[in-house]
């Protein structure tokens, strides 16, 4: 797999989404979360079902941006009251970690982070093959199996579709057309 980008969001299945308290929900929780919400909006993704949630705004973006997902969880913990789901918080740092916390009802109930210098690979020279089975046991690899994901499905759910929801305005946005089952990589 081609090296990725860091990034973050949070990640939950739904067989479908109408979307009309997106706009309101992000804003309260970026507030809670201590951002202003003037001039961001929220990226809707979907690939098969699995759903991603990310901030655009300035302070979501490059490597520190994918690690303020690490702390700011107040929209996971809303829509798993709102969707009655289970939301992941994540952050995929190539250069650092992998983490994800987990939230059901509005609570936390879970989470595994891994910093890449401190894992335990019994063989220096394994082979792509066999490292790629050992990623499938970190994080980001067992959050792509909770979903129904590989785990390079899930590292490039960033690259999917998407529709950006202005956080300014509380217009319902048209998501039902991420529902379509398409391609995580919009360049297959």
């Amino acid at each position: 797999m081609a090296r990725a980008d860091a990034h973050g969001g949070y990640l939950c299945r739904l067989e479908s989404l109408e979307g009309g308290d997106l706009p309101r929900l992000a804003r309260e929780s970026l507030e809670a979360d201590g951002q202003p919400f003037e001039g961001a909006g929220l990226l809707v993704s979907v690939v098969k079902k699995v759903v991603r949630f990310a901030y655009d705004a300035p302070h979501t973006y490059g490597r520190r941006g994918a690690q303020w997902y690490g702390k700011h969880h107040a929209l996971a913990g809303r829509l798993s009251v709102v969707f009655g789901v289970t939301v992941h918080a994540y952050v995929f740092d190539p250069d650092e970690l992998e983490q994800v916390v987990t939230y059901g009802g509005g609570h936390r109930v879970g989470g595994e982070t891994l910093r890449y210098d401190e894992a335990e690979i019994e063989d220096d020279a394994l082979s792509e093959e066999a490292f790629e089975k050992v990623r499938e046991r970190w994080p980001m690899g067992h959050l792509g199996r909770l979903l129904g994901l590989a785990r390079s499905e899930l590292l490039r759910l960033p690259y999917a579709r998407s529709v950006l929801v202005p956080l300014e305005s509380d217009a319902a946005p048209a998501l039902e057309p991420l529902f379509l089952e398409r391609s995580a990589d919009p360049r297959l």
